[in-house]
């Protein structure tokens, strides 16, 4: 007799096995994007185990799994960079220079590495949101569809979205390595 609110155990261990499967596919690859989207890989690594933690606790996976994460990580981190922009209104400058210190000096190959690094996320921050994870979702592989599904996109659109996107960012790109 089923009872209500409760998976039977066949369905229990078949979802976890579906699950366990998911992740160890797809957490490198929804990782990957969100240090690329974020810069900062320990923030990336607490995000896609978030979004795998909430998947989880779903109890069920998605008709499209893959665009399911991609939502609730891209959800995740927009909420993340709305109250650190909240935190840094409230604090000072002078506040926010005695805190941070100069980071150690560096050997020449690093600081050009770190500096095309920066003209890089400096091309990406100036563009629109969606070309934004266009381009990064792509570079980690994610079909058109898993795009189209998590994007919000006609799938048939992404091709021309996708193409946009990459001449937006190249001449934004040209653009920041010919600033002073």
């Amino acid at each position: 007799m089923a009872v209500p609110g409760v998976m039977p155990i066949e369905t229990e261990t078949s979802f976890h096995s579906s699950f366990v499967g998911l992740f160890d596919a797809h957490f490198r690859r929804l990782y990957r994007y969100l240090d690329r989207v974020s810069g900062e890989p320990e923030l990336a690594a607490d995000l896609a185990q978030e979004a795998f933690v909430r998947l989880y606790r779903r109890g069920a996976l998605p008709d499209a799994p893959e665009a399911w994460l991609i939502s609730v990580a891209m959800n995740l981190f927009r909420n993340v960079k709305s109250s650190r922009s909240r935190r840094l209104r409230l604090l000072t400058a002078t506040r926010g220079a005695a805190s941070h210190s100069d980071p150690l000096p560096l050997p020449d190959e690093l600081v050009l590495a770190e500096e095309s690094r920066g003209r890089v996320r400096s091309a990406l921050d100036r563009l629109p949101e969606r070309d934004q994870s266009l381009l990064l979702l792509h570079a980690e592989g994610y079909s058109y569809r898993d795009l189209a599904a998590a994007l919000g996109l006609n799938e048939a659109s992404v091709g021309t979205l996708l193409a946009r996107a990459r001449r937006a960012f190249r001449q934004t790109y040209e653009g920041a390595s010919d600033a002073p």
